[in-house]
């Protein structure tokens, strides 16, 4: 049976609920200073999260929402320079405090270190997004728990490409067989499971409820606290109300999909 050796962690919407009230705005933001009249609402933001990867999601809007608009000559490096500009703004904003982990997140990483298993992460987000918020959000030098950070642009294709989690996965030198991998979207649970892992948790939120989950473990609303469990939407319910390493080390004995 196959030992629980690390704990896999995508940020946007998994670590802290990034989008709505962080990456969203810090976009419209970049679009201002560079004096375009362009600006995502939730709704549509929600549409443009199909596509990981922000500079991705900028030419997605071009090629499907915004296609009167006529593109300079270096397409490339104005779509780099918006994004640039973008992680600016947004990482100002975690600097101020104005994101928080998700509920049970710090919980579940202050167990896995006393245990002595690995974390690590795998997004597709920028690696200062990253640092910028595990440093606002936990505390300083947290950057160090975790082993390995698979983040940007690393690799050559992102979620739902197999590749960032393949990369950690090598990184870290183990089998998917030893890990569990944490998701919010279809994109990142279909990431997961190209790279074989058969154990992925879902804390599900306002952009990705109702998403394709299946071949997730467990689909919860958050990992859930003591005295504030986690509401289950498919799978096992940990029997504590929230997720722990004893309800990881049942998954991953199960080995399985739920």
């Amino acid at each position: 049976m196959p030992q629980l050796e690390a704990l896999v962690f995508d940020v946007d919407g998994t670590l802290a609920d990034t989008e709505r009230d962080g990456h969203r705005p810090a976009f419209n933001r970049a679009f201002a200073d560079a004096g375009l009249d362009w600006h995502w609402t939730v709704e549509l933001y929600g549409e443009l999260l199909r596509v990981t990867g922000g500079k991705e999601r900028i030419r997605y809007y071009l090629n499907h929402f915004n296609t009167a608009f006529a593109p300079p000559a270096d397409l490339d490096a104005f779509v780099a320079d918006l994004h640039r500009a973008k992680t600016g703004h947004y990482t100002a904003m975690l600097v101020d405090g104005a994101i928080p982990l998700r509920p049970g997140v710090r919980r579940l990483l202050d167990e896995a270190r006393a245990a002595g298993i690995r974390l690590a992460i795998a997004t597709t987000t920028t690696p200062e997004n990253v640092t910028a918020l595990i440093g606002s959000a936990l505390p300083d030098g947290a950057i160090d728990w975790f082993d390995v950070i698979g983040a940007g642009d690393i690799v050559p294709d992102k979620k739902p490409a197999p590749d960032i989690y393949v990369w950690v996965l090598e990184h870290l030198a183990i089998s998917a067989a030893a890990a569990v991998a944490f998701e919010d979207s279809a994109n990142g649970v279909a990431s997961a499971a190209a790279a074989g892992f058969a154990n992925i948790v879902v804390t599900t939120n306002d952009y990705t409820r109702g998403q394709d989950f299946t071949a997730a473990s467990v689909v919860l609303d958050a990992l859930g606290e003591p005295g504030a469990p986690a509401d289950v939407v498919a799978g096992e319910p940990p029997a504590s109300g929230f997720v722990d390493l004893d309800y990881l080390r049942r998954l991953l004995a199960a080995g399985v999909p739920a």
